[in-house]
């Protein structure tokens, strides 16, 4: 390889449960795309979530958070478990490390992309008349604002019982900035953009929707249509496929793309990139598969690494700039897809298929690399 080939510094952090071994199968595809496509990465392994309160003390050390400084992306697993559910709940992995990453980083836009592939149909719960020849949306989800971030909060005793406050808060700016994200996400693809909100209920909502409104004519070639929630909900159940770009707010993108997951045929398919403004072209974000730490398959080597390998093609990508190596992994996972390589999450039991673990997933990937 060149002295002067690419590189690019990555903080990886594997976390809890099933995070470590995904996360091993999507550094060996990586370690295979870097010499395939002459770059090369610096990884500084880095405690988070769980893990880290058990060797640290607390679910963000400050040695992760400057090897993420430090960093031109960061590669995530995932975090939580059983065993730390008996912490305070801002001491828990979740909310003592996923969510002040976000807050430190201004990791503002969710991509959140939603493949169902034709191989998969039958490994989806929608009927397969319902989707002929699979779908494909991407879902553009506001991540640092909504009630997961809105102050006050409260939970304690007033007046003789318990109560609970959570404050959904945006400010106009915050919702401009994902509008753009979405209608030039849109403008890429089919140039349809669906915004989800519950306008008739919610203030917040109303402000969401004029502003989708007053942005749209920078846009003319974008179709801009409303949704709310609870329809989108059904909707995406009944037919996926109306859809291109949605484009929504913490809380209600937090639900939908967990669903969209679903209809796809695994949570273990689904990728997300967070990104924040970075500098020219190159965002800085945080990659991560979008399901959980499933503990209860933790260390059995069958959890899918699909997601993880996605997001890390997902890193290459926006952070990196290496189109053409994100573009390789996207279609070596298809063609794994494709010739019948299946996880038990995806497995339906039908002629062909060819059953491997996490390690025979990605040695499937590697070789159609």
């Amino acid at each position: 390889m060149p002295a002067n080939m690419n590189t690019y510094k990555i903080a990886v952090l594997a976390g809890d449960g099933i995070g470590p071994e995904v996360m091993e199968e999507a550094l060996r595809v990586l370690d295979a795309v870097e010499q395939k496509f002459a770059f090369r990465t610096e990884r500084t392994a880095c405690y988070v979530g769980g893990a880290a309160i058990d060797h640290c003390g607390k679910a963000l050390p400050a040695e992760t958070l400057a090897a993420c400084e430090a960093a031109d992306a960061i590669l995530f697993g995932s975090v939580g478990g059983p065993k730390w559910d008996s912490l305070p709940p801002n001491e828990r992995p979740e909310r003592g490390a996923l969510l002040p990453l976000r807050k430190h980083f201004s990791l503002y836009a969710n991509l959140r992309p939603g493949i169902c592939l034709p191989e998969l149909l039958d490994a989806s719960p929608v009927k397969n008349s319902l989707i002929p020849g699979g779908f494909d949306i991407l879902c553009v989800r506001e991540l640092t604002g909504g009630m997961y971030f809105g102050e006050p909060k409260f939970y304690g005793e007033r007046e003789g019982e318990t109560v609970a406050l959570d404050t959904l808060f945006y400010k106009r700016s915050e919702v401009e900035r994902i509008a753009h994200v979405a209608f030039q996400a849109a403008m890429g693809r089919s140039k349809r953009l669906c915004s989800v909100d519950k306008a008739n209920v919610l203030a917040s909502s109303v402000m969401w929707r004029e502003v989708m409104n007053d942005i749209a004519p920078q846009y003319p070639e974008v179709q801009l249509t409303h949704m709310y929630v609870d329809n989108a909900a059904m909707q995406l159940v009944r037919n996926p496929q109306q859809f291109d770009v949605m484009v929504t707010e913490n809380t209600f993108g937090d639900i939908l793309t967990d669903e969209m997951a679903v209809i796809c045929g695994s949570l273990g398919m689904l990728p997300s990139a967070s990104l924040s403004n970075g500098s020219g072209e190159c965002f800085f974000g945080l990659y991560e598969p979008s399901g959980g730490s499933a503990p209860d398959i933790a260390g059995q080597g069958i959890a899918n690494p699909v997601a993880q390998i996605l997001s890390m093609g997902m890193m290459l990508r926006y952070s990196c700039r290496e189109t053409a190596a994100a573009d390789a992994v996207d279609a070596a996972v298809r063609r794994v897809i494709a010739a019948g390589y299946r996880t038990g999450d995806l497995a339906t039991g039908a002629p062909g298929e060819i059953r491997v673990g996490t390690r025979g997933m990605g040695d499937a990937i590697i070789a159609a690399l």
